[in-house]
């Protein structure tokens, strides 16, 4: 038997809140326990998801520096960006994925700076790109809360 982490965490969840923490007397504790069942369930979200969501949200970057590098006139960022949009993930594992993630992050804040502080005409509609792209993986990253009822 190969065990599913997130049914694993799930499991955990389900026994802390339901058959430990009635069981205990103080209140200090019952706390305790529910904050760690409620991280439980939350790992447990987070480790399916992980990888897609930041695979999904470099492929996304990187087409936004794909075209935004046709735009932009600055050399020195045209030329990260170019480099930028050619990337592929050299590995699935989530501390290469969050790496990249980052690197890739700072770079839109270095473009999105840039395109604030531009007066070209592309600058406005570039902008309204970059916040759509923050709105769509602010609400990837949104954790779901268990139901209990």
């Amino acid at each position: 038997m190969k065990p599913d982490v997130g049914t694993v965490m799930h499991g955990f969840f389900g026994t802390l809140l339901g058959e430990i923490a009635p069981h205990l007397g103080a209140e200090y504790s019952m706390g305790n326990v529910g904050i760690m069942g409620m991280m439980m369930y939350m790992v447990a979200e987070e480790y399916d998801r992980a990888a897609d969501i930041r695979a999904t949200e470099n492929r996304e970057m990187r087409s936004l520096f794909s075209h935004a590098a046709t735009l932009v006139t600055e050399p020195a960022l045209k030329a990260k960006l170019s480099s930028a949009a050619a990337e592929k993930e050299t590995s699935l594992r989530i501390q290469a994925l969050n790496a990249r993630n980052a690197a890739l992050q700072n770079l839109l804040i270095e473009l999105q700076a840039h395109a604030e502080a531009s007066d070209a005409g592309w600058a406005r509609n570039l902008e309204a790109r970059i916040w759509d792209y923050l709105v769509a993986a602010a609400e990837r990253r949104k954790l779901p809360l268990p139901s209990f009822g």
